[in-house]
This record gives structure tokens, sequence and C-alpha cells, in this order.
């Protein structure tokens, strides 16, 4: 696994594994977010099989597809919600963790500067430069 802590509560990684989900609660996270979407994995990495055991390995489990540029704020909310309701540490995944750390962002808009926000995404390894119009925008 290749975890980017984004926040004290919240990390972001690449697509994990099933055997990574029992070793993710076993580290404290309480909650999983998957935003890669079922069309771009097989059925091994699935929504519907992550959700099965992140629920036996004690964690909550959100599905959250993001297609690639194709952001909603339904899709924002729902990240921000699983944020705001979360009882201790987050990991969210996708493809390479750009599309999560991009909904972190996007939740932060208009609550920290953008320049802090692009910067803090950027000491985890990813370049959001991609919405920063959008989070100057709203700061």
């Amino acid at each position: 696994m290749d975890l980017r802590q984004l926040t004290p509560d919240l990390a972001v990684s690449p697509q994990i594994d099933t055997a990574d989900v029992a070793a993710l609660a076993d580290a404290g996270f309480r909650v999983l977010i998957d935003n890669r979407p079922d069309a771009e994995i097989g059925p091994e990495l699935s929504s519907a099989r992550m959700a099965r055991l992140a629920e036996a390995a004690g964690m909550a489990f959100h599905y959250l597809p993001f297609q690639p540029g194709s952001v909603t704020p339904d899709l924002i909310a729902g990240f921000d919600a699983a944020l705001a309701g979360a009882d201790g540490p987050v990991i969210a995944y996708c493809r390479s963790g750009t599309r999560s750390a991009t909904l972190w962002a996007l939740t932060q808009a208009g609550r920290q500067p953008a320049d802090a926000i692009l910067s803090t995404a950027a000491g985890a390894g990813y370049d959001l430069a991609h919405v920063a119009p959008l989070l100057h925008g709203r700061g």
C-alpha cells in the first residue's frame, strides 16, 4: 500500500488489494471510501466485494465512484459527508489516489486558502493544478 496522509484523519491511496482492507482496519482506519468506478476493475476488486471486506473488518464503507473528468456537486457532497460522519481515520482510494485527493481538495474549498490545499496535496505527491481555478474561486 502507498498511503499518503492529507490530514491527521485522512489518507489517500492508489488501488488497494482485498488483503489490504483488514490491514487498514488493524492500522486504525475506521472508514473506507472507494472512488474507483467498478467499470475500471475486475470483480475481485469490485465495490461490493470491498464493502463486504470492510464490514467484516469493522469499517464503514462508502462507494463514491469518480469517473475521470466527471466530478459533480453530489460526489463532492458525498465525500464531505463521509468525512464528516467518520468515527475515526479514513482511507480513500482510486486508481492512483488523485481522484480521492481531488475530492478532498474540493471539500476544503472555501474552508482553507486555496494555496494551502494545493500545498497539502503536493506534499502528499498530488499535483492538483487542474482544480486550482475552482479552489481559488471558492476561497
